[in-house]
């Protein structure tokens, strides 16, 4: 039975039609199957999916990012790579289902994968934790991460999570340093590393497996700070605002290419990546190719540098620096003069700080 949106409902109502048409037996017997009004049916259909599905409000594409239908990693992991061997433990504490890890071929080059797993009925999805991550789950990524790097293997993550896990018990155990540690083992790695939103990217349970050399984003998939339902609800003290939320925080994979904080998105079939998984997955194993190629020719030193020189530049396209080029070796006594030589621009450095230090807070 498919699953649909609160904005569906036309489209429920082809599909449904498209259906009966095509069942012969119905209350009055064996019909034929009118072949000329499903074939104009369809025709309606698809042009009502590419009206929709072009002009999606920021709060219907995080519907869709959530849809219960959308492919989530195992998926991919399943039909995408070869001789996928799992890895667990974290060789502390224990196993966190909520993100798989091992390795495994892709086109007959082997590689990590990594993928935040949400899954796909309620049985599977308290398994899973709904793909919110504890701090084993990190510290488990952030082994076969510098396992990875000692064997020069490249690094596949694939992103789908609401946000790290905020319970008392994963608190207690160091969540907040076990998802900078994972941070930081990422911007320190040598190999290549490509990170995919399929679906949500929320907080720092996502960037702590994006802190990647490419983030590309599946065209409906949302990449936040924080959910638009949370956002509204600090910001207004009203959880239904999440439209006006959804809008200010530029969390979808057009905003987001604009602000060059990720660096490709990946097309989704016409309605989303649920409504034809298999090209969903070529889409995405051209994708996986080609930047794998790209990164062949790079020498592990430029791989390095690539990787820090594409986060420093964030947010800073019209800032104090101009040489975006040769931004790791900016230092800050350098140009400490120059920062703070107008009152005006002290003004907005402290403001900047203090929304960083309470953003910290609210999140983590």
């Amino acid at each position: 039975m498919k699953n649909y949106l609160n904005f569906e409902t036309d489209i429920k109502k082809l599909e449904t039609e498209i259906e009966k048409l095509k069942d012969p037996f119905n209350q009055s017997g064996v019909s034929e199957v009118e072949t000329q009004k499903i074939s104009k049916i369809q025709n309606e259909l698809d042009e009502k999916l590419d009206l929709i599905y072009s002009n999606l409000d920021p709060w219907q594409t995080t519907m869709v990012a959530r849809h219960e239908d959308r492919p989530k990693s195992k998926f991919f992991i399943d039909n995408l790579f070869e001789d996928f061997i799992p890895l667990s433990g974290d060789r502390h504490y224990g196993e966190d289902n909520a993100v798989l890890t091992g390795f495994a071929k892709f086109e007959g080059q082997s590689v990590l994968v990594i993928g935040q797993e949400k899954g796909d009925d309620l049985d599977t999805r308290i398994k899973r934790n709904f793909g919110m991550m504890r701090p084993e789950g990190y510290r488990k990524t952030i082994r076969l991460m510098e396992l990875a790097n000692k064997f020069n293997l490249p690094i596949i993550s694939f992103i789908d999570t609401p946000g790290a896990y905020p319970g008392v018990g994963a608190e207690e155990r160091g969540q907040a340093e076990a998802i900078a540690k994972s941070i930081e083992c990422c911007m320190k790695l040598t190999v290549p590393t490509i990170a995919i939103i399929i679906g949500e990217g929320g907080s720092g349970g996502a960037i702590a497996l994006a802190s990647s050399n490419k983030v590309a984003m599946l065209e409906n998939a949302i990449y936040s700070v924080i959910s638009p339902e949370g956002c509204a609800t600090i910001l207004w003290r009203d959880p239904k605002k999440m439209l006006d939320a959804a809008r200010a925080m530029k969390l979808s994979a057009k905003d987001l290419l604009n602000l060059e904080i990720i660096d490709e998105i990946i097309p989704e079939p016409l309605g989303g990546a649920h409504r034809d998984k298999n090209l969903m997955l070529n889409n995405l194993k051209i994708s996986i190719s080609k930047n794998l190629q790209d990164f062949k020719i790079m020498t592990p030193e430029k791989i390095y540098n690539d990787r820090k020189n594409k986060f420093l530049k964030i947010g800073r396209s019209k800032g104090f620096t101009t040489n975006l080029d040769s931004l790791s070796t900016t230092r800050l006594d350098k140009n400490f003069n120059q920062i703070f030589k107008s009152k005006k621009t002290l003004i907005i450095a402290v403001g900047v700080s203090v929304i960083l230090l309470t953003s910290l807070i609210y999140f983590l």
